[in-house]
């Protein structure tokens, strides 16, 4: 899937007497110039935000390796009669995943859902 919408050419609005033809009659074959590009060099890019995203992501992970290295204890855990030992900040991680992925698989479900209703909207 590709975004266009930064080079896409959005007409703007016209008043009826803009678009009327020239008092000399039509002229066939005539072609618009485009607008120049948007030369602003600060404009958001798929690439800066995908860079953000990195960063972002980078300092997550420090503060999550930090997390580990400080709750390095053993606690005991039991699920569904299972019982170990493992350090705190995994036990942690591995609820906080848990989460993440129960969380995931019901948006994915609802998302599934929409457009299978869609789906079936569009063929009637």
């Amino acid at each position: 899937m590709t975004d266009t919408s930064a080079t896409r050419h959005v007409p703007s609005q016209t008043s009826p007497a803009d678009s009327a033809p020239p008092a000399d009659g039509p002229v066939t074959g005539a072609v618009r110039p485009e607008p120049a590009p948007d030369t602003n060099p600060l404009r958001r890019t798929r690439t800066g935000s995908t860079w953000v995203g990195i960063i972002l992501f980078a300092v997550l992970l420090v503060l999550l390796l930090v997390f580990i290295l400080q709750n390095t204890q053993s606690v005991e855990v039991s699920y569904f009669g299972v019982t170990g030992v493992v350090s705190l900040a995994v036990a942690m991680l591995l609820a906080a995943v848990a989460g993440v992925l129960l969380t995931a698989i019901a948006g994915s479900l609802r998302i599934w859902q929409l457009r299978r209703h869609l789906r079936r909207s569009r063929r009637r």
